[in-house]
């Protein structure tokens, strides 16, 4: 299958649904943390599906890794939010376990590629 863009990448596909995941979770948090851990635990998820969207059409391979890498460590960023929350009693982390599992295969398995890839 050829990949024209970003969204026909299953990884990505698999992080936005995240995205839309953590906003709905975060609803439930108290008021006094929208500027606090709501507004971090969201913009690390975003940014996990943003940056593979954007090394998606980096024509060199160490920019699309830079870029892949960086998705992977907002990953972990999030991945301690939700541990966070779950300590704090806002949710249950389990709720996520296996999202965060998934992705963090997959974002490995593309890193693995493009490792092995010929691209320049």
């Amino acid at each position: 299958m050829l990949l024209k863009t970003f969204e026909d990448l299953v990884v990505w596909q698999k992080a936005h649904q995240f995205v839309l995941k953590i906003y709905k979770e975060t609803v439930v948090f108290p008021v006094d943390e929208r500027f606090g851990l709501t507004s971090q635990i969201r913009r690390a998820a975003v940014s996990i599906a943003a940056n593979i969207a954007e090394g998606f059409k980096r024509r060199h391979k160490k920019e699309k890794m830079q870029f892949n890498s960086i998705a992977k460590a907002s990953l972990d960023e999030v991945h301690y939010y939700v541990i966070l929350a779950n300590d704090l009693g806002f949710w249950n982390k389990q709720l996520f376990e296996n999202e965060l599992d998934e992705i963090r295969k997959m974002l490995q398995g593309l890193i693995n590629s493009l490792e092995k890839s010929n691209q320049f």
